[in-house]
Protein backbone atom coordinates (compact mmCIF):
# COMPACT_ATOMS: atom_id res chain seq x y z
CA UNK A 1 0.00 0.00 0.00
CA UNK A 2 1.16 3.21 -0.75
CA UNK A 3 2.50 5.75 1.96
CA UNK A 4 0.51 8.84 0.69
CA UNK A 5 1.55 10.60 3.18
CA UNK A 6 5.46 10.63 2.29
CA UNK A 7 4.63 13.60 -0.06
CA UNK A 8 2.75 16.12 1.98
CA UNK A 9 2.35 18.45 1.97
CA UNK A 10 1.08 18.90 -1.64
CA UNK A 11 -0.45 22.16 -0.99
CA UNK A 12 0.56 24.94 0.86
CA UNK A 13 -1.13 26.19 4.26
CA UNK A 14 -3.24 29.09 4.33
CA UNK A 15 -0.70 30.83 6.57
CA UNK A 16 1.95 30.95 3.64
CA UNK A 17 -0.87 30.46 0.84
CA UNK A 18 -1.45 34.68 0.52
CA UNK A 19 1.50 35.69 -1.64
CA UNK A 20 1.27 32.47 -3.95
CA UNK A 21 -2.36 33.57 -4.64
CA UNK A 22 -1.46 37.14 -5.38
CA UNK A 23 1.59 36.00 -8.06
CA UNK A 24 -1.47 33.39 -9.62
CA UNK A 25 -3.96 36.24 -9.52
CA UNK A 26 -1.34 38.58 -11.60
CA UNK A 27 -0.92 35.64 -13.43
CA UNK A 28 -4.07 35.04 -14.54
CA UNK A 29 -4.99 39.04 -15.13
CA UNK A 30 -1.74 38.74 -17.67
CA UNK A 31 -3.19 36.03 -19.75
CA UNK A 32 -6.36 37.71 -20.03
CA UNK A 33 -4.72 40.58 -21.56
CA UNK A 34 -2.83 38.62 -23.49
CA UNK A 35 -5.95 36.76 -24.77
CA UNK A 36 -6.80 39.61 -27.45
CA UNK A 37 -4.56 38.54 -29.59
CA UNK A 38 -5.77 34.96 -29.70
CA UNK A 39 -7.46 34.00 -32.69
CA UNK A 40 -5.69 36.82 -34.50
CA UNK A 41 -4.23 35.82 -37.85
CA UNK A 42 -0.69 37.31 -36.81
CA UNK A 43 -1.30 34.72 -33.33
CA UNK A 44 -2.31 32.01 -36.12
CA UNK A 45 0.90 32.08 -37.95
CA UNK A 46 2.98 31.79 -35.01
CA UNK A 47 1.40 28.59 -33.65
CA UNK A 48 4.12 26.62 -35.78
CA UNK A 49 7.07 28.15 -34.74
CA UNK A 50 6.29 28.12 -30.96
CA UNK A 51 5.09 24.32 -30.74
CA UNK A 52 8.70 24.35 -32.29
CA UNK A 53 10.20 26.43 -29.52
CA UNK A 54 8.51 24.50 -27.49
CA UNK A 55 9.61 21.58 -27.73
CA UNK A 56 13.18 22.76 -28.55
CA UNK A 57 13.28 24.27 -24.83
CA UNK A 58 11.56 21.13 -22.99
CA UNK A 59 14.57 19.08 -24.92
CA UNK A 60 16.94 21.21 -24.00
CA UNK A 61 16.19 21.35 -20.36
CA UNK A 62 17.03 17.11 -20.99
CA UNK A 63 20.33 18.13 -23.04
CA UNK A 64 18.87 16.41 -26.06
CA UNK A 65 17.50 19.15 -28.04
CA UNK A 66 18.85 20.22 -31.40
CA UNK A 67 19.28 23.29 -33.28
CA UNK A 68 16.47 25.27 -34.70
CA UNK A 69 17.24 25.12 -38.19
CA UNK A 70 17.70 20.91 -37.71
CA UNK A 71 13.76 20.62 -36.46
CA UNK A 72 12.68 22.75 -39.51
CA UNK A 73 14.03 19.85 -42.10
CA UNK A 74 12.85 17.16 -39.93
CA UNK A 75 9.36 19.11 -40.14
CA UNK A 76 10.10 18.33 -43.86
CA UNK A 77 11.53 14.69 -43.19
CA UNK A 78 14.86 15.63 -43.83
CA UNK A 79 17.08 13.72 -41.08
CA UNK A 80 20.53 14.15 -40.13
CA UNK A 81 22.97 11.45 -41.27
CA UNK A 82 24.24 11.34 -37.88
CA UNK A 83 21.92 8.67 -35.70
CA UNK A 84 22.34 10.54 -32.34
CA UNK A 85 21.59 13.65 -34.05
CA UNK A 86 18.65 12.35 -36.12
CA UNK A 87 17.17 10.67 -32.82
CA UNK A 88 17.04 13.82 -31.04
CA UNK A 89 15.07 15.34 -34.73
CA UNK A 90 12.72 12.57 -34.37
CA UNK A 91 11.78 13.38 -30.79
CA UNK A 92 11.50 17.18 -31.63
CA UNK A 93 9.09 16.58 -34.11
CA UNK A 94 7.60 13.95 -31.70
CA UNK A 95 6.95 16.10 -29.11
CA UNK A 96 5.44 18.30 -31.38
CA UNK A 97 2.90 16.43 -32.82
CA UNK A 98 1.95 14.96 -29.30
CA UNK A 99 1.38 19.18 -28.08
CA UNK A 100 -0.90 19.46 -30.62
CA UNK A 101 -3.06 16.42 -30.34
CA UNK A 102 -3.02 17.10 -26.73
CA UNK A 103 -3.82 20.57 -26.99
CA UNK A 104 -7.22 19.96 -29.17
CA UNK A 105 -7.98 17.21 -26.54
CA UNK A 106 -8.04 19.28 -23.36
CA UNK A 107 -10.34 21.83 -24.13
CA UNK A 108 -12.85 18.76 -23.66
CA UNK A 109 -11.93 17.46 -20.42
CA UNK A 110 -12.98 18.19 -16.59
CA UNK A 111 -10.41 18.92 -13.97
CA UNK A 112 -10.77 15.03 -12.55
CA UNK A 113 -9.72 13.88 -15.97
CA UNK A 114 -6.71 16.25 -16.17
CA UNK A 115 -5.43 14.68 -13.32
CA UNK A 116 -6.06 11.63 -13.90
CA UNK A 117 -3.29 9.08 -13.33
CA UNK A 118 -4.50 8.00 -17.25
CA UNK A 119 -4.13 11.15 -18.79
CA UNK A 120 -0.39 11.26 -17.46
CA UNK A 121 0.31 7.71 -19.01
CA UNK A 122 -1.27 9.28 -22.21
CA UNK A 123 0.60 12.06 -22.46
CA UNK A 124 3.56 9.66 -21.97
CA UNK A 125 2.42 7.75 -24.58
CA UNK A 126 1.26 10.43 -27.00
CA UNK A 127 4.70 11.52 -27.26
CA UNK A 128 7.37 7.89 -27.01
CA UNK A 129 4.84 6.19 -29.31
CA UNK A 130 5.69 8.71 -32.17
CA UNK A 131 9.23 7.39 -32.08
CA UNK A 132 10.71 4.37 -33.24
CA UNK A 133 12.06 1.58 -31.04
CA UNK A 134 15.48 2.09 -31.32
CA UNK A 135 14.92 5.71 -30.13
CA UNK A 136 13.02 4.17 -26.96
CA UNK A 137 16.03 3.02 -25.55
CA UNK A 138 17.26 4.21 -22.20
CA UNK A 139 20.32 5.99 -21.48
CA UNK A 140 22.14 3.36 -20.13
CA UNK A 141 20.95 1.28 -23.43
CA UNK A 142 19.75 -1.68 -21.38
CA UNK A 143 15.88 -1.37 -21.34
CA UNK A 144 12.86 -0.63 -24.02
CA UNK A 145 10.80 2.34 -22.83
CA UNK A 146 7.33 1.33 -22.91
CA UNK A 147 4.72 4.02 -23.98
CA UNK A 148 2.68 5.31 -20.93
CA UNK A 149 3.64 2.30 -19.07
CA UNK A 150 4.63 2.69 -15.59
CA UNK A 151 7.98 1.58 -14.48
CA UNK A 152 8.50 -1.69 -12.83
CA UNK A 153 11.94 -1.04 -11.25
CA UNK A 154 13.83 1.40 -8.04
CA UNK A 155 14.85 4.92 -9.24
CA UNK A 156 17.05 7.41 -8.09
CA UNK A 157 16.45 11.12 -9.85
CA UNK A 158 19.90 13.26 -8.97
CA UNK A 159 19.67 12.75 -5.25
CA UNK A 160 16.06 11.70 -4.64
CA UNK A 161 15.40 8.03 -4.71
CA UNK A 162 12.28 7.87 -5.90
CA UNK A 163 9.27 5.86 -4.21
CA UNK A 164 9.12 1.94 -5.33
CA UNK A 165 6.83 1.38 -7.74
CA UNK A 166 4.45 -0.74 -6.31
CA UNK A 167 3.94 2.82 -4.28
CA UNK A 168 3.43 4.73 -7.81
CA UNK A 169 -0.34 3.72 -8.50
CA UNK A 170 -1.85 4.84 -5.01
CA UNK A 171 0.55 7.89 -4.73
CA UNK A 172 -0.82 9.01 -8.26
CA UNK A 173 -4.09 8.54 -6.97
CA UNK A 174 -3.69 10.49 -4.19
CA UNK A 175 -1.88 13.58 -6.36
CA UNK A 176 -4.65 13.59 -8.57
CA UNK A 177 -7.47 13.88 -6.31
CA UNK A 178 -5.86 16.85 -3.94
CA UNK A 179 -4.98 18.83 -7.07
CA UNK A 180 -8.28 18.00 -9.24
CA UNK A 181 -10.33 19.55 -6.32
CA UNK A 182 -8.85 22.95 -5.73
CA UNK A 183 -11.58 25.38 -5.26
CA UNK A 184 -10.95 28.99 -7.90
CA UNK A 185 -8.35 29.63 -10.95
CA UNK A 186 -5.93 31.17 -8.73
CA UNK A 187 -5.68 28.22 -6.19
CA UNK A 188 -5.90 25.96 -9.29
CA UNK A 189 -2.65 28.02 -10.78
CA UNK A 190 -0.51 27.69 -7.75
CA UNK A 191 -2.10 23.81 -7.27
CA UNK A 192 -0.29 23.36 -11.25
CA UNK A 193 2.98 24.50 -9.89
CA UNK A 194 3.11 22.09 -6.85
CA UNK A 195 1.41 19.33 -8.92
CA UNK A 196 4.37 19.69 -10.91
CA UNK A 197 6.63 18.97 -8.64
CA UNK A 198 4.91 16.18 -6.85
CA UNK A 199 4.83 14.52 -9.84
CA UNK A 200 8.16 14.27 -10.49
CA UNK A 201 8.63 13.20 -6.78
CA UNK A 202 6.65 10.54 -7.51
CA UNK A 203 8.78 9.83 -10.93
CA UNK A 204 6.09 7.49 -11.96
CA UNK A 205 7.97 6.35 -15.81
CA UNK A 206 10.58 4.76 -16.68
CA UNK A 207 11.88 7.33 -18.75
CA UNK A 208 10.78 11.11 -19.95
CA UNK A 209 9.69 11.68 -16.43
CA UNK A 210 10.90 15.75 -17.36
CA UNK A 211 9.36 16.09 -20.65
CA UNK A 212 5.60 14.04 -19.50
CA UNK A 213 5.19 16.35 -16.36
CA UNK A 214 6.31 19.77 -18.55
CA UNK A 215 4.06 18.83 -20.85
CA UNK A 216 1.08 17.92 -18.62
CA UNK A 217 1.63 21.61 -16.90
CA UNK A 218 1.58 23.28 -20.22
CA UNK A 219 -1.35 21.59 -21.23
CA UNK A 220 -3.39 22.02 -17.63
CA UNK A 221 -2.60 25.67 -17.96
CA UNK A 222 -3.91 25.67 -21.68
CA UNK A 223 -7.23 23.99 -20.49
CA UNK A 224 -7.43 26.28 -17.90
CA UNK A 225 -7.64 29.00 -20.59
CA UNK A 226 -4.17 30.77 -19.99
CA UNK A 227 -2.01 30.27 -22.55
CA UNK A 228 -4.54 30.93 -25.40
CA UNK A 229 -1.17 29.24 -27.40
CA UNK A 230 0.76 32.48 -26.97
CA UNK A 231 3.29 31.20 -24.63
CA UNK A 232 4.30 28.33 -22.36
CA UNK A 233 6.31 27.66 -19.02
CA UNK A 234 9.05 26.05 -21.06
CA UNK A 235 10.54 28.51 -22.55
CA UNK A 236 11.31 30.00 -19.33
CA UNK A 237 11.82 26.92 -17.62
CA UNK A 238 14.82 25.79 -20.10
CA UNK A 239 16.39 30.22 -20.19
CA UNK A 240 16.83 29.67 -16.35
CA UNK A 241 17.31 25.67 -16.02
CA UNK A 242 19.63 25.74 -13.61
CA UNK A 243 17.63 27.87 -11.05
CA UNK A 244 14.64 25.52 -12.30
CA UNK A 245 16.86 22.02 -11.02
CA UNK A 246 17.74 23.97 -8.47
CA UNK A 247 13.94 24.73 -7.03
CA UNK A 248 12.83 21.22 -7.98
CA UNK A 249 15.81 19.52 -5.76
CA UNK A 250 15.42 21.26 -2.76
CA UNK A 251 11.52 20.73 -3.01
CA UNK A 252 12.63 17.39 -2.39
CA UNK A 253 14.03 18.14 1.14
CA UNK A 254 12.60 16.96 4.09
CA UNK A 255 10.96 19.63 6.93
CA UNK A 256 13.27 21.76 8.89
CA UNK A 257 11.75 22.56 11.75
CA UNK A 258 8.34 23.25 13.87
CA UNK A 259 7.19 26.13 11.07
CA UNK A 260 7.93 24.11 7.82
CA UNK A 261 4.74 22.63 7.10
CA UNK A 262 3.09 19.58 8.92
CA UNK A 263 4.50 16.79 5.97
CA UNK A 264 7.54 14.98 5.99
CA UNK A 265 8.69 17.03 3.21
CA UNK A 266 9.71 21.10 3.53
CA UNK A 267 6.96 23.41 3.09
CA UNK A 268 9.37 26.26 2.33
CA UNK A 269 11.10 24.86 -0.22
CA UNK A 270 7.50 24.00 -1.95
CA UNK A 271 6.93 27.51 -1.08
CA UNK A 272 10.14 28.43 -3.09
CA UNK A 273 9.50 26.45 -5.79
CA UNK A 274 5.65 27.59 -6.37
CA UNK A 275 6.88 31.28 -6.41
CA UNK A 276 9.78 30.23 -8.75
CA UNK A 277 7.41 29.06 -11.03
CA UNK A 278 4.66 31.59 -11.15
CA UNK A 279 7.12 34.54 -11.70
CA UNK A 280 8.54 32.48 -14.33
CA UNK A 281 5.19 31.96 -15.98
CA UNK A 282 4.22 35.94 -15.07
CA UNK A 283 7.31 36.63 -17.11
CA UNK A 284 6.86 34.50 -20.25
CA UNK A 285 3.34 35.93 -20.52
CA UNK A 286 4.24 39.63 -20.33
CA UNK A 287 6.99 38.63 -23.32
CA UNK A 288 4.88 37.61 -25.38
CA UNK A 289 2.03 40.60 -25.06
CA UNK A 290 4.77 42.90 -25.66
CA UNK A 291 6.10 40.56 -28.90
CA UNK A 292 2.90 41.17 -30.07
CA UNK A 293 2.40 44.71 -29.62
CA UNK A 294 1.05 45.41 -33.20
CA UNK A 295 1.87 49.41 -32.80
CA UNK A 296 5.61 48.02 -33.72
CA UNK A 297 4.48 45.40 -36.39
CA UNK A 298 3.97 47.45 -39.35
CA UNK A 299 8.08 48.97 -39.04
CA UNK A 300 9.35 45.42 -38.10
CA UNK A 301 7.72 44.33 -41.55
CA UNK A 302 9.34 46.85 -43.48
CA UNK A 303 12.42 45.86 -42.01
CA UNK A 304 12.03 42.59 -43.03
CA UNK A 305 10.73 43.31 -47.09
CA UNK A 306 13.99 45.89 -47.00
CA UNK A 307 16.34 42.77 -46.08
CA UNK A 308 14.60 40.47 -48.47
CA UNK A 309 14.97 43.38 -51.22
CA UNK A 310 18.89 43.48 -50.46
CA UNK A 311 19.09 39.95 -50.39
CA UNK A 312 17.22 38.41 -53.65
CA UNK A 313 17.61 34.80 -53.93
CA UNK A 314 17.68 32.34 -56.67
CA UNK A 315 13.97 31.17 -57.68
CA UNK A 316 14.31 28.98 -60.28
CA UNK A 317 15.81 30.49 -63.58
CA UNK A 318 14.84 34.23 -62.34
CA UNK A 319 16.03 36.21 -59.10
CA UNK A 320 13.57 36.40 -56.56
CA UNK A 321 12.14 40.52 -56.09
CA UNK A 322 10.51 42.23 -53.07
CA UNK A 323 9.67 45.80 -53.03
CA UNK A 324 8.73 47.97 -50.09
CA UNK A 325 5.16 49.08 -52.28
CA UNK A 326 4.11 45.40 -50.78
CA UNK A 327 4.32 46.47 -47.31
CA UNK A 328 0.73 47.96 -46.60
CA UNK A 329 -0.57 43.83 -48.51
CA UNK A 330 1.84 42.43 -46.29
CA UNK A 331 0.48 44.30 -42.96
CA UNK A 332 -2.75 43.81 -43.99
CA UNK A 333 -2.50 40.12 -44.63
CA UNK A 334 -0.69 39.78 -40.93
CA UNK A 335 -3.50 41.67 -39.86
CA UNK A 336 -6.70 40.84 -41.36
CA UNK A 337 -6.24 37.29 -42.57
CA UNK A 338 -6.30 35.69 -45.91
CA UNK A 339 -6.73 37.37 -48.93
CA UNK A 340 -7.68 36.74 -52.59
CA UNK A 341 -4.22 37.04 -54.95
CA UNK A 342 -5.75 39.32 -56.62
CA UNK A 343 -6.53 41.86 -54.57
CA UNK A 344 -2.66 41.39 -52.62
CA UNK A 345 -1.27 42.37 -55.92
CA UNK A 346 -3.67 45.67 -56.51
CA UNK A 347 -2.86 46.52 -52.71
CA UNK A 348 0.43 46.63 -53.39
CA UNK A 349 0.37 49.37 -56.52
CA UNK A 350 2.91 47.75 -58.60
CA UNK A 351 2.77 46.57 -62.51
CA UNK A 352 0.97 43.38 -62.85
CA UNK A 353 3.81 41.78 -64.10
CA UNK A 354 6.27 43.47 -60.80
CA UNK A 355 3.44 42.28 -58.48
CA UNK A 356 3.51 38.78 -59.77
CA UNK A 357 7.08 38.24 -58.72
CA UNK A 358 6.74 40.43 -55.41
CA UNK A 359 3.86 37.36 -54.58
CA UNK A 360 5.52 34.58 -56.31
CA UNK A 361 8.88 35.33 -54.03
CA UNK A 362 6.95 35.74 -50.86
CA UNK A 363 5.46 32.71 -51.13
CA UNK A 364 8.95 30.90 -52.41
CA UNK A 365 10.76 32.61 -49.07
CA UNK A 366 7.53 31.60 -46.81
CA UNK A 367 6.66 34.73 -45.44
CA UNK A 368 3.06 34.03 -47.07
CA UNK A 369 1.57 30.48 -47.56
CA UNK A 370 -1.28 29.37 -49.57
CA UNK A 371 -2.65 25.83 -49.95
CA UNK A 372 -2.93 25.99 -53.79
CA UNK A 373 -1.33 27.22 -56.72
CA UNK A 374 -4.94 29.84 -57.01
CA UNK A 375 -5.42 29.93 -53.22
CA UNK A 376 -6.04 33.04 -51.52
CA UNK A 377 -2.58 33.77 -49.27
CA UNK A 378 -2.36 34.27 -45.75
CA UNK A 379 0.65 35.38 -43.71
CA UNK A 380 3.05 32.89 -42.28
CA UNK A 381 6.36 32.87 -40.30
CA UNK A 382 9.22 31.42 -41.98
CA UNK A 383 11.98 30.38 -39.19
CA UNK A 384 14.29 33.27 -40.64
CA UNK A 385 11.52 35.71 -40.19
CA UNK A 386 11.73 35.77 -36.06
CA UNK A 387 15.34 38.12 -35.81
CA UNK A 388 12.85 40.59 -37.74
CA UNK A 389 9.37 40.05 -36.95
CA UNK A 390 9.86 39.03 -32.84
CA UNK A 391 13.65 39.62 -31.62
CA UNK A 392 14.44 38.02 -28.94
CA UNK A 393 11.66 35.21 -28.99
CA UNK A 394 13.78 32.64 -29.71
CA UNK A 395 17.63 33.44 -30.13
CA UNK A 396 19.28 30.54 -30.84
CA UNK A 397 16.90 30.30 -33.94
CA UNK A 398 18.05 33.80 -35.12
CA UNK A 399 21.29 32.30 -34.57
CA UNK A 400 20.98 29.75 -36.68
CA UNK A 401 19.42 32.40 -39.76
CA UNK A 402 21.66 35.77 -39.11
Amino acid sequence: MANIGAFQPLFPEESVLGPLLERAAALVAQCHRLSAHAGQPLARSMAPRLRAMNSYYTNKIEGQHTRPADIERALANLYDADAKQARKQRLAVAHMAAEAELEARVKQMSRQELYAPAFISDIHAALYSRLPEADRVTDGGDEIVVPGAWRIRHLAAGRHVAPAPEEVAGLLTAWAARYAALPGLEQAVVGVACAHHRLLWIHPLRDGNGRAARLHTHLVLHALGLTQGLWSPMRGLARSHADYYARLNNADLPRRHDYDGRGPLSQEELVAFVAYFLDTCLDQARFMADKLDLGSLRDRIADLLAWLGAHPWQMGSEKSVTKPDALEAVHYVAMAGPVDRARFMAMTGLPDRTARRVLASLLDWGLLTAPGPRSPVSFALPLPALRFLFPRLWPEAEADTA
